[in-house]
């Protein structure tokens, strides 16, 4: 068949000019990170680990995402989008806000592993303005698709979307945390509550890419249960495991006050961050909860 591609006037088009934006800011910014030496990295570094687990993190985020934005701008163009079995809609503001809070985790992850050298490289503070053009570029792609109709959105630009999206940002912060805190010096000793809360996270995140796919497939009519049943039973299920994951960081930084003296200081943020990432995403699956209980009790009473 024939290959149809945009009209002139598309090219031009906002959503063509941030997609376009995304794609070159990120380039700049996994380019130039690949170009700076890991020993350049962790000149001045106590603790290196930190390093490694974080830019691995990085960089596999900026390459991803701009691996999927190419893909989706390539399909755009040629209108070949129209011939996959998945709702287009749903995919295109699943990656824009799920790389908007991607970028922004890389735009304050990467300096705060980098800027505390007394000389940071120029390479450095240009991939962290890069990253941040990034940031701002998805963000932009997220409000313009978010300005039609709600019945355009799809399921994902919806406020249950758009916290389902939330909640597998969360997912993968908080894996990035425990698996750099399992291998530093916090991790000796209490390998039984970085487990319980890893198999916490992880259980989550599993159940979050579930309801991903059968979104983005549109496999909601195919499930065995009311797929509105899955996900009450999926968010109360991320509510207990996040609560249980909570009182864990709350533990760990009260242990930490304890023994001050004797913690690195780059150890005692993660745990910090691990607390802030947490109880953010227990409030995001708190709220989805009690969307999925209305949404169960209007059905019950249609």
């Amino acid at each position: 068949m024939p290959v149809i591609v945009l009209e002139a006037k598309d090219f031009t088009s906002p959503l063509f000019l941030v997609r376009t934006l995304e794609i070159m800011s990120g380039c700049i910014t996994f380019s130039l990170v690949a170009s700076l030496e890991p020993s350049a990295l962790n000149k001045n570094r106590s603790n290196p680990e930190h390093l490694n687990t974080f830019r691995i993190f990085c960089m596999f985020s900026w390459c991803f995402f701009f691996s999927l934005t190419l893909l989706i701008h390539i399909l755009t163009i040629i209108q070949f989008h129209t011939l996959i079995p998945i709702s287009w809609k749903n995919l295109t503001m699943t990656v824009a806000v799920f790389g908007t809070l991607m970028s922004l985790s890389t735009s304050v992850i990467f300096p705060w592993i980098v800027m505390d050298h007394q000389n940071p490289r120029l390479h450095s503070v240009a991939a962290a303005v890069a990253s941040c053009l990034t940031f701002l570029a998805y963000g932009s792609e997220a409000y313009i698709l978010r300005t039609p109709a709600h019945e355009q959105r799809g399921y994902m630009g919806s406020t249950p979307g758009l916290l389902k999206i939330l909640q597998l940002w969360g997912g993968c912060q908080t894996i990035a945390l425990i698996v750099d805190v399992l291998c530093g010096p916090l991790g000796e000793g209490r390998s039984w509550q970085l487990w319980v809360s890893g198999v916490a996270y992880g259980t989550c995140i599993l159940m979050a890419l579930v309801t991903l796919v059968v979104i983005l497939g549109d496999f909601a009519g195919r499930c065995f249960l009311p797929f509105s049943r899955c996900l009450a039973g999926f968010c109360l299920l991320g509510v207990m495991f996040y609560m249980v994951a909570t009182v864990l960081c709350f533990t760990k930084m009260l242990q930490l006050r304890d023994r001050r003296q004797m913690t690195p200081k780059k150890s005692a943020e993660l745990v910090v961050m691990e607390t802030v990432v947490a109880s953010i995403t227990l409030l995001a699956y708190t709220v989805d909860l009690a969307f999925a209980i209305k949404l169960l009790f209007d059905r019950s009473h249609a």
